[in-house]
């Protein structure tokens, strides 16, 4: 029977990526299709990634696929040649790490979920053919110097923190399937103006300017293969990074520096710092900003709290975390921002006056 689940411990998988030595390429690609039988597809899948010793995570739905994984660079020709092989997927644009060892996974989970983004989107009406256009790196730092230009950041406030492009209008929501109605409550009045919305990898922004165009907004763009495409085209063609800081990723290195500017800060005391990491008291596992110094005050944990109960049991250390809301264990400060004004946002981004 052909192997379809994993069926070692992730500590000794770890032990053996760790133990390769040759190297690995991280890859990140998505694309909207409809899939009849998406249980199928992924079984299919699944057998020809393992032969090839992908590692990483893969969401398919009836949607489509959205995908981070690491390849080895003997398979990566074999890797391309069959997702072109699909034919929905021939000509398939890669996004491949910027800034990565290839490390960042160490076994392939491939997970059938009802769809590739959680969008919350019910209406039957609404169809993902409908997009707006993509722009590339060039055409986007064209359009930002357009004064009729509102560019959107559709990703989380943990990853718009630590780098965003210049005069971008934060959605300052927990979820993409809030930031949706709310990006277009902020937007309305402004159905006539070029609207630029831009995410890590362009899953997320495609189809939110698809909403936007369903909304009725006219002038919609989203930034093809996102902020991953954006850092490759920048760095081939030689032209200026309109973006600031980090790209925060979904894998174990949290983060693609793009510039080298800091703009975020450490957590804990304040200092410019855009370094995330996860709590190291795994009953609490929360995601933050920490500088070198608050790491080693607190042995790498969010707080005094947490670092008193390193040596505790595990069991002890989640029972004493249970039922303390870590906000989707994200030090996340856009729940605690009231919904601004699109008008108000252009203005504290920009200095001009408001948008009329």
């Amino acid at each position: 029977m052909a192997v379809l689940h994993n069926r070692i411990s992730n500590a000794e998988l770890k032990q053996q990526m760790r133990a390769e030595t040759e190297k690995r390429i991280t890859v990140s690609f998505y694309e909207y299709f409809y899939l009849s039988d998406p249980k199928a597809f992924r079984d299919e899948l699944y057998k020809h990634l393992y032969q090839l010793k992908v590692f990483g995570r893969i969401y398919v739905a009836s949607e489509g696929i959205n995908a981070q994984v690491s390849v080895p660079a003997s398979n990566f020709d074999a890797f391309k040649g069959y997702l072109y092989s699909i034919k929905p997927l021939d000509g398939l644009r890669l996004n491949i790490a910027v800034d990565d060892d290839g490390k960042s996974f160490w076994v392939l989970k491939i997970k059938v979920r009802e769809k590739i983004v959680a969008d919350g989107i019910s209406d039957a009406s609404f169809d993902m053919r409908n997009k707006g256009s993509y722009v590339n790196a060039k055409q986007m730092n064209e359009l930002m110097n357009n004064p009729s230009t509102i560019l959107v950041d559709m990703r989380n406030h943990y990853e718009y923190e630590v780098g965003h492009f210049a005069k971008a209008i934060e959605v300052p929501s927990d979820t993409f399937r809030d930031q949706l109605p709310m990006a277009v409550d902020m937007l309305k009045g402004q159905e006539d103006k070029n609207i630029v919305m831009y995410c890590t990898g362009g899953i997320r922004c495609e189809k939110a300017s698809a909403f936007l165009k369903h909304k009725g907004f006219k002038s919609v763009f989203h930034l093809e293969g996102g902020i991953i495409n954006y850092a490759k085209q920048i760095r081939q063609e030689g032209l200026e990074s309109r973006f600031i800081g980090k790209n925060f990723v979904f894998d174990d290195r949290l983060g693609e520096r793009i510039t080298e500017d800091v703009i975020a800060h450490c957590h804990q005391c304040g200092k410019p710092c855009d370094t995330h990491t996860n709590c190291k008291n795994d009953g609490c596992h929360l995601l933050f900003i920490q500088c070198e110094a608050c790491a080693e005050k607190y042995a790498g944990c969010c707080s005094e709290e947490c670092r008193d109960t390193l040596d505790m049991p595990l069991e002890r250390r989640r029972e004493i975390r249970k039922g303390v809301n870590k906000g989707q264990n994200i030090f996340n400060k856009s729940r605690l921002r009231l919904r601004p004004r699109l008008t108000d946002l252009i203005k504290e981004k920009s200095g001009n006056a408001a948008i009329s």
